[in-house]
């Protein structure tokens, strides 16, 4: 710059240093450096507006340039936020990973243990399918002899029914072998009774009578229709006006009425365990030569003795029956009640059971006295276990 404007320089040197003679003797030559001191200060004016519109132009860039400057430090900022939400973001994708990890030992472990537990539950399953199939088994078993049972129960009862003519004809003999009262084999009127005796010169009939099938529910209606029937021996002469029907002993429960009044005459069902006291009771009667010499305190004491006997006698097959219908929903109650397991082992200790009553032999009479001794034992044995009982308390 110092070279550029030297003539400018000069100009000025030498007007500050110029004198009046040289004014007028070298004026030409001022002039001459004045125009070419002119000519640099209109270049040094053009160099002065050129600079100041390259500084104006510098301005405006340095303003466009703070412009940038913000708009790169607001993008800066949001490059920041934005680093700041990548880190965030890696963080999150760095815990998700763990995280993942973590779930898939999980699920590792689960798979492990869901295929225990299935070996498991399979190894269950077949246990109880064993288990179901062996009580299926027992179940079969069971009911095979349960259904065996009634089975034989059934026969035995069929037995029982079969044999019960011959079972009553051979007690009502006993009877009057041990009492000396006539049984009277062929009777002198028509029609045949089953068993027919001989008292106060009185034809007494028993007739057997027995279901014909294991359905018990027409027996009743059976039984009347007999008592009907056996109006044939009562229009006889010297047959007593009372006729017994003996039934068999495990039907009693199913016959409500044991007394049936036909009128002309009367029919009792019995059962073989009571042919013997009603028979003795009869038997009473032929003590006297003649019903009509009897005093009439000895007719009320035969009377009171066979009424008490008739009442006696329907009581205990009330009760009989009673106590069949109570151990028979017992037994129904076991049977639907108790579980299997324990069932089958009340089966077993069931078939284990025997009762063996005392043995009747024909030769042999059974005492009243020996029941009065025997019925003496047991209230003794009574008596003692209650004061026994009560010195506990």
């Amino acid at each position: 710059m110092n070279t550029a404007f030297e003539n400018l320089k000069n100009f000025f040197d030498r007007i500050k240093h110029i004198g009046f003679w040289q004014r007028i003797f070298y004026w030409r030559s001022i002039k001459t450096l004045s125009y070419d001191a002119y000519n640099e200060f209109k270049e040094l004016n053009t160099t002065i507006e050129q600079s100041k519109l390259e500084l104006e132009q510098s301005k405006s860039r340095v303003a466009t340039l703070e412009k940038e400057k913000e708009i790169l430090e607001s993008k800066n900022e949001g490059i920041q936020k934005l680093e700041f939400k990548i880190t965030q973001l890696e963080e999150d994708k760095n815990h998700l990973i763990r995280n993942k990890v973590q779930l898939e030992k999980k699920v590792t472990q689960y798979e492990q243990t869901e295929d225990l537990r299935k070996k498991d539950y399979e190894k269950k399953i077949a246990s109880i399918e064993a288990v179901r199939d062996g009580l299926e088994g027992d179940r079969t078993r069971l009911n095979d002899d349960r259904v065996q049972e009634k089975e034989e129960a059934l026969q035995r009862m069929k037995e029982l029914w079969k044999n019960h003519q011959d079972n009553v004809e051979s007690t009502i003999r006993d009877v009057c072998k041990n009492n000396i009262i006539k049984y009277v084999e062929d009777v002198p009127f028509k029609g045949k009774p089953d068993n027919t005796i001989m008292i106060a010169d009185e034809y007494i009939i028993f007739d057997a009578k027995s279901p014909s099938n294991e359905d018990l529910n027409n027996f009743p209606k059976y039984l009347k229709t007999q008592a009907e029937s056996v109006k044939k021996y009562i229009k006889e002469e010297d047959v007593k006006k009372d006729i017994f029907l003996v039934i068999p002993s495990n039907t009693t429960s199913i016959v409500k009425n044991h007394f049936i009044n036909m009128g002309d005459y009367n029919v009792y069902l019995v059962s073989v365990d009571s042919l013997e006291p009603i028979i003795l009771s009869l038997k009473k009667i032929e003590e006297y030569e003649f019903a009509e010499q009897l005093t009439p305190e000895e007719r009320d004491n035969i009377c009171r003795v066979i009424g008490k006997f008739a009442h006696t006698t329907k009581r205990k097959i009330q009760i009989d029956y009673f106590f069949s219908q109570q151990f028979l929903e017992i037994l129904t109650k076991c049977e639907t009640d108790l579980p299997d397991d324990i069932m089958s082992s009340v089966i077993e200790f069931e078939k284990a059971e025997k009762l063996n009553p005392p043995q009747e032999k024909r030769s042999k009479q059974i005492l009243t006295k020996d029941l009065i001794k025997d019925n003496e034992k047991l209230a003794l044995l009574a008596r003692a276990k209650l004061m026994g009982e009560n010195d506990n308390k």
